[in-house]
């Protein structure tokens, strides 16, 4: 999709910070974070929204594989993180792309109840 601005990170045309990078996922600072650690993962391959997911595919489990090297990274993973994917405009989704939220790095407050 030409006009998706995560495929143009994907492709460098649009610099970012790389956290992580596999050859399914890429992972980047967020450029306006909501916490110190504020990462967003995406995969390579464009994929709308939460919903055009393939239940059989596997790239659910590469973006939490990678999401659990970013927490690692970032020197989250004992201390606490939260994922966050939004799915459409109802759900919070402003770039149909789909991808997550990786934020941590201070103790973040109940969003749920």
């Amino acid at each position: 999709m030409a006009e998706c601005i995560f495929c143009k990170i994907i492709k460098g045309d649009i610099p970012s910070r790389k956290v992580y990078e596999d050859d399914a996922v890429l992972a980047f600072d967020d450029i306006s974070p909501m916490a110190p650690a504020h990462v967003v993962i995406i995969p390579k391959k464009h994929i709308a929204t939460l919903m055009d997911v393939d239940a059989k595919a596997d790239i659910t489990g590469k973006l939490i594989a990678a999401a659990q090297q970013v927490a690692e990274i970032k020197q989250v993973a004992e201390s606490g993180f939260r994922l966050a994917i939004n799915c459409n405009a109802d759900g919070g989704q402003v770039v149909f792309h789909l991808h997550m939220h990786l934020l941590g790095g201070r103790k973040l407050e109940d969003q749920l109840g």
